[in-house]
C-alpha cells in the first residue's frame, strides 16, 4: 500500500510539473507536444495506480494507452502539417489572419 501512494504522490507530481512545463513553453510547439504527451504518461501512470485496487488494470491500460497512441499521432499530423505550412515550429509565427 505505501508503493501505491508513493506512485500516486509521484505521479501527481509529474502531472503538475508538466502542466508548468507546458506554460512555459511559448517558442516551439514540439516542446509544448512533448509535454502534453509527458502528462498523458503521468496520467496513464497515476490512473494505473489508483485503479490497482479495483481490479480493472487491464481494460484501464488499454483504454489510455490507445487515447495516448492516438493522442501522440495526431499532435505529430498537426506539427508536421504546420511546418509545411508556414515553415517552422514556432508559436509566434501562427497567426488566424494566416489562414
Amino acid at each position: 500500500m505505501v508503493k501505491v501512494s508513493l506512485l500516486c504522490f509521484v505521479s501527481c507530481f509529474g502531472v503538475l510539473f508538466s502542466i508548468m512545463s507546458l506554460s512555459l513553453q511559448k517558442t516551439h510547439l514540439l516542446s509544448a507536444l512533448l509535454s502534453l504527451e509527458a502528462m498523458t504518461l503521468n496520467l496513464f501512470i497515476l490512473l494505473l495506480s489508483v485503479c490497482s485496487g479495483v481490479g480493472m488494470e487491464g481494460e484501464m491500460c488499454l483504454v489510455l494507452i490507445t487515447m495516448g497512441a492516438c493522442e501522440a499521432s495526431l499532435g505529430l499530423a498537426v506539427l508536421v502539417s504546420l511546418i509545411r505550412a508556414h515553415g517552422n515550429d514556432y508559436v509566434s509565427s501562427f497567426s488566424c489572419h494566416k489562414c
